[in-house]
């Protein structure tokens, strides 16, 4: 009977589809949901009836159910570009009414984590200490987990990652003279490459003990231990002033509660006369509120405590709690369906290599819900990044 009256309840939501078609094909039938002639087309094949159930569970929902091989799907990315467009028709009125319910219901029982400096670490370890093979296997040779920039059509992925790395270090105006603080390591792709090509010192700080071990070793086989300084400490603790900061999607594991406080931090951090450059994941600003401390997928399953800031947000804190004032933005959504895409392909390319190491298929799919979500949220630009420059306000 729940099968039934789900089943009933998802079909009513799927005959609203607009901005592509979805085939739904279970026990040899098939009923097609949506526009013909869409530039978007999915096939779902329901394996189990209960997968019925998770998609009035939202993402988290929905997530579990391809995971656990409820059911499954011949393009993930377009299903969910599809799911984004319908969404967006119907995100007024009942489902915004609901959206907000819901958030404040996780808020009130406490099933948004928060990040407190242990609350950080766990939440980090969650996702960064889950082996540096499996990120190895699907980043490029720098180690770059953001998004990239492609300079040019046909360029590979640590081409268009240097060419980010590139980009930040000449906006920042890194030279031998300056001291860079680099708020969120990753496994030293940034500080590397900006101690390398520009003489900057470089003072970078992480709390995941997997990625803090693999940049040092990373640093020494670059033979830059008198220019790159790697710190295991929380932003809230650092001290010292620093000629210029760079935080590359970092900000997304902040958390919605700890924004003023990240804000405070860099501009406490940064000389009068210095430069800080974000680059961050945001959401749209209409749905921040709605969506700030609502359980998704990927801060259930992913980045546990992860909350991603919108632009209204970012300027609201930066006018608010710090000097900073902003000098320049780009908007770089376009370059991030390209850079997941490529994660994935390589993802399962190395299949074979990870499964080795003890990785199942479950968490395949896992990941692959993640990725296809991502770059179908970036293409449909209900999620998007930039790369924003600060300087103190008196700065010239």
């Amino acid at each position: 009977m729940r099968d039934a009256v789900a089943r009933a309840t998802v079909g009513a939501i799927l005959s609203r589809t607009r901005g592509g078609q979805i085939e739904v094909v279970e026990n040899g039938r098939s009923r097609t949901y949506g526009e013909t002639g869409a530039d978007l087309h999915a096939t779902v094949r329901v394996n189990d009836p209960a997968a019925w159930r998770g998609p009035l569970h939202g993402s988290v929902g929905l997530g579990e159910g391809y995971v656990d091989g409820l059911w499954e799907t011949d393009d993930l990315v377009a299903l969910i570009q599809i799911g984004a467009r319908s969404l967006t028709n119907q995100h007024r009125g009942v489902s915004a009414a609901v959206s907000k319910t819901r958030s404040a219901f996780h808020r009130l029982r406490g099933l948004v984590p928060e990040n407190t400096r242990g609350g950080a670490r766990a939440n980090i370890s969650a996702h960064y200490d889950l082996g540096n093979d499996l990120f190895a296997s699907f980043l490029d040779p720098t180690m770059m987990y953001s998004c990239a920039y492609f300079p040019r059509e046909g360029a590979d992925l640590e081409e268009a990652q240097l060419a980010k790395l590139d980009r930040i270090c000449e906006r920042l105006e890194l030279g031998p003279d300056t001291h860079l603080l680099e708020i969120g390591s990753g496994w030293g792709g940034m500080a590397i490459h900006a101690a390398r090509t520009t003489g900057c010192r470089v003072t970078t700080t992480t709390i995941s003990r997997a990625q803090f071990e693999l940049a040092t070793e990373r640093v020494h086989e670059a033979g830059l231990e008198d220019r790159v300084t790697i710190l295991l400490e929380d932003y809230r603790d650092l001290e010292g002033t620093y000629d210029r900061l760079v935080s590359v999607e970092m900000i997304e594991a902040v958390g919605w509660q700890y924004f003023d406080d990240y804000f405070q931090a860099c501009d406490r951090l940064l000389a009068e006369d210095g430069l800080f450059l974000l680059q961050a994941i945001t959401v749209d600003d209409r749905l921040y509120e709605i969506e700030k401390a609502s359980r998704s997928f990927a801060n259930t399953h992913v980045f546990p405590g992860g909350c991603l800031p919108s632009l209204k947000r970012i300027a609201d804190s930066v006018g608010t709690v710090t000097e900073l004032r902003q000098v320049w933005l780009d908007d770089i959504t376009a370059h991030y369906p390209p850079t997941l895409a490529q994660w994935r392909e390589r993802f399962f390319a190395a299949w074979d290599k990870l499964r080795q190491h003890g990785y199942d298929e479950r968490f395949q799919r896992l990941w692959n819900f993640y990725l296809s979500s991502s770059e179908a949220g970036f293409r449909e630009r209900r999620i998007g990044d930039v790369q924003v420059l600060f300087a103190k306000s008196h700065r010239r």
